[in-house]
């Protein structure tokens, strides 16, 4: 029930906005449409808050956000250097992105697109339930606010210790991760 959906999203965004499709898009200035495709093929999941799907919905109706929006999201993706500072670059995209009413850099905003564009190497945050299954777990989990390298280095390490704890149970990539982390702090499953 939880991978499904997630799973799905995965399979829009890889026949949509794959490397091969995004990198063609860049280079013909195609920007509102990779940043509409992202951003719809995200909407038909429940992983944003609605007042988070709100904001980066308005980030991008400007060339200019969906312009900072598609090129970051590309060296994210695919760029040069560690994954340090692919983050870092990116977190200060997403911060520089317009706002009008909410904030647009959110733990959740900031890891969802990795998360459904490479399910394999990134990971979703959802603040209140990953901080409550860390501690469930006895996880001792450095979470900030504010989106850094630190919390999500943090994250990544929770991911790998769970993948490691639960190995008989075959994990396939970060959406059973995270659908674990999930069942396991969300109110939703007592």
């Amino acid at each position: 029930m939880e991978r499904m959906y997630k799973w799905d999203a995965h399979q829009r965004w890889d026949r949509a906005l794959g490397r091969t499709q995004l990198r063609s898009l860049l280079d013909a200035g195609e920007v509102e449409e990779i940043a509409t495709t992202a951003v719809g093929i995200e909407s038909r999941t429940n992983l944003l808050f609605s007042f988070e799907k709100m904001a980066v919905r308005d980030a991008i109706k400007s060339t200019s956000g969906a312009d900072t929006f598609s090129n970051g999201l590309f060296d994210w993706l695919y760029g040069p250097g560690t994954e340090k500072a692919k983050f870092e670059r990116w977190c200060n995209v997403v911060d520089e992105l317009p706002r009008r009413q909410t904030r647009v850099a959110t733990w959740p905003v900031v890891t969802v697109f990795g998360f459904i564009a490479q399910p394999r190497r990134h990971m979703f945050l959802k603040p209140n339930v990953t901080r409550t299954a860390a501690d469930r777990y006895g996880f001792d989990f450095p979470y900030r606010s504010r989106p850094s390298w630190e919390t999500y280095r943090g994250l990544l390490d929770f991911a790998n210790t769970i993948r490691t704890d639960l190995a008989n149970w075959r994990p396939r990539d970060m959406i059973d991760i995270q659908s674990f982390i999930w069942v396991t702090g969300s109110s939703e499953y007592d």
